[in-house]
Formats: C-alpha cells, sequence, structure tokens
C-alpha cells in the first residue's frame, strides 16, 4: 500500500499519465501553456533548400530596372524547377527563395537543376546584368504552420547558403548521407564549419557538378517518360537558347507549344511544360468573375500607375478596363512609385492568378 500510494504521489507531482499521449493530454497541455489546439505547429521531416542572389544590393544600386529584370526572368526559372521537382515554395523576400521537399533526392536534383538552368540563362546576358545564386540545402525537422516552416532544420540550410560560392550548392553531412550512391555527383568534405546562430558545428560538403553541361540524370529525371533524343543526350546550343529568349518574350501559349515540337527534348522542354499548364489553370480562373473583380479591387486606389497597368495587361478586355486606362493615365508615376510598384508586381507574380 505504501508502495502504490508513492507510486501515486510521483504520478501527481510530475503529471505524467502511463501509456501513450492522448489527444485529451494535448489539450490539456496547450491549455496550460495558453496555446488552442489548433495552433500548435505541425512537425515534420523535409528537405529544406535555401537560395540567395550574390551581390543583390550592388546590382540593384548599380541599375534598379535591369536588376528587377534579372531577377524576374531568374525567378520564373527557379520557380518552375521546384515545381518540376516536386518541392513547394515556402517563403520569398526579394532575392532570396526557400522551398521544402519531401525527397532529400528531388531537393538536390533541383538545385542543381537551378544552378544549370541560371548558368544558361546568365551567358545571354552581358556582365553586368547577370545574376548568380549561392544555395544550402539540409535535411530534418521542421516545424510548420499557416504555410510558413521554422526551425533549426530551417536555420541550417540559411547558413549553407552563406557558405556556398557563387553558383555553387552546400550540403550537410545528412544530406550527403542520404543521397550520396543515388545521383551522379560527387561531394568535397570542406570539414567542419562554424556559423552564426547554430551552437554545434556543421559538418559541410559543397556539391562537385558541371553548370555547364546538364547531367544525363538530371534532364531524363523530369522529362516525360518516353521521350529520348536521337544522339543519347540533350545540350543546348546557340540556337535553341536564341529560340527560348524569344518564346520568353512573347510568353505566349503557342510559342511554348512551338519550343517543345522543335525541341522535345530540349534543356528548358520542363519549364515550358509546366508554364503551359499555368496557363491553363490561370485560363479557367480567369473566366470566374470574382477573380478580376479581386484583382481590381487590390489596384484602383493605388496612386502607382504600374498597378493599373498591371490589371490592364492581366485583363485586357476586362470590365474595368476604361476606368484603369483614366486613371492610369492621370496619376504621373515618380521614379520611386514606378520602382515601388514594379517590385511589388514582380514579388507578387505568384499570388496573381
Amino acid at each position: 500500500m505504501c508502495q502504490k500510494s508513492l507510486a501515486l504521489r510521483r504520478r501527481a507531482r510530475t503529471c505524467v499519465p502511463r501509456g501513450s499521449i492522448s489527444g485529451h493530454h494535448v489539450r490539456a497541455v496547450s491549455q496550460v501553456v495558453g496555446l488552442p489546439p489548433a495552433t500548435l505547429p505541425e512537425r515534420k521531416l523535409a528537405a529544406i533548400m535555401a537560395a540567395d542572389v550574390v551581390e543583390y544590393s550592388r546590382l540593384m544600386h548599380e541599375n534598379e530596372e535591369a536588376a528587377l529584370a534579372t531577377l524576374s526572368g531568374h525567378r520564373a526559372i527557379i520557380d518552375d524547377l521546384i515545381a518540376v521537382w516536386r518541392g513547394k515554395l515556402t517563403g520569398s523576400a526579394g532575392d532570396s527563395v526557400l522551398a521544402e521537399f519531401a525527397s532529400v533526392i528531388d531537393a538536390v536534383n533541383c538545385g542543381v537543376a537551378i544552378q544549370q538552368a541560371i548558368a544558361v540563362a546568365n551567358s545571354a546576358l552581358v556582365t553586368g546584368r547577370r545574376m548568380e545564386l549561392r544555395i544550402g540545402i539540409n535535411v530534418g525537422d521542421i516545424m510548420v504552420q499557416d504555410g510558413d516552416v521554422f526551425g533549426d532544420g530551417v536555420n541550417v540550410a540559411a547558413r549553407l547558403e552563406s557558405l556556398a560560392q557563387p553558383g555553387g550548392i552546400c550540403v550537410t553531412r545528412a544530406v550527403r548521407d542520404h543521397v550520396r550512391d543515388r545521383v551522379e555527383y560527387e561531394f568535397d568534405d570542406l570539414g567542419e564549419q562554424r556559423v552564426k546562430n547554430i551552437a554545434r558545428p556543421l559538418r559541410v560538403f559543397r556539391l562537385v557538378f558541371d553548370p555547364n553541361v546538364p547531367p544525363a540524370q538530371t534532364l531524363t529525371s523530369i522529362s516525360s517518360p518516353g521521350r529520348t533524343s536521337a544522339s543519347g543526350a540533350v545540350g543546348t546550343d546557340a540556337i535553341e537558347l536564341s529560340f527560348w529568349q524569344s518564346v520568353e518574350t512573347g510568353g505566349t501559349a503557342p510559342e511554348y507549344q512551338a519550343y517543345l515540337e522543335r525541341y522535345p527534348d530540349g534543356f528548358f522542354a520542363s519549364l515550358a511544360q509546366v508554364r503551359l499548364a499555368q496557363m491553363s489553370e490561370a485560363q479557367v480562373q480567369i473566366q470566374d468573375p470574382s477573380v478580376e473583380l479581386a484583382f481590381w479591387e487590390s489596384v484602383k486606389d493605388s496612386e502607382d500607375p504600374e498597378m493599373l497597368r498591371a490589371y490592364l495587361h492581366k485583363f485586357p478586355n476586362g470590365e474595368f478596363r476604361t476606368l484603369a486606362e483614366i486613371r492610369s493615365r492621370s496619376r504621373a508615376p515618380s521614379a520611386l512609385a514606378s520602382f515601388s510598384g514594379l517590385l511589388k508586381t514582380v514579388l507578387s507574380s505568384e499570388a496573381i492568378p
């Protein structure tokens, strides 16, 4: 009896129930800490990729319009490749991108594909317009709440990105161990590195890949089944690059389809397919009048004529076209307002159906 009473007293003091923790106990704990159960963050294991533009502030200082144009083009490539490799964009602020992947292999392949695609895009630009990326990839436990990701796993990915060389990728030992026998890339051991706000040193590896020659593994993985090249390899030459740049300038569905017909196994074939799919989804949404109304409500009172022009570009035959034309002409743009509007348009392009 004394032993039983002692056990009961111990359980009362520690408040730890026997057996597994049930939903009732979770609710009780959440009430103690002042949080309703619905707001407790979800935890899961994921691969996190963090990317950032090298010397973005300098590029913006030298030529704001050119820097924004380059960033917009690069972001379109990055966002498309994240979608192709089954990733989810979880954060983007200015020149930085954060994405999560259920597969570590997908995250690594996506990082390599992004760096290779950006290298191709930069080759068509003058030196002063080029933008290079640093990428860091980590795998670990993260917290998810309201679509945002938090936790040590995210912080480590960001610190890895700062250690990478321009155009390069750094990964943790856990990432290397997950994929070392499943990808064709090599890993250069950089040893243990101490980084800001991470208590323990990180064992860092540099991913070794050729930024100028896309490996067959990457292209095969993102290509549709049954498509093979007559030569057994896919390359990007000056003619294909020029063709793709013309298609990107036009940005219409027939032009993307023309590219796919001419280069079914081209380097940008997967991007063209993603763009066509996005256009198809957007067309379905545009048929809903509430989409146009919501867009108009967001720009109608803006003092920046660029926001009104964005409406006219999106809905050239829209219900509010005449009003948008009148207001855009009557509101003379200042340099600051024009830049602000363009920045908003670039950074919110994902949210526009």
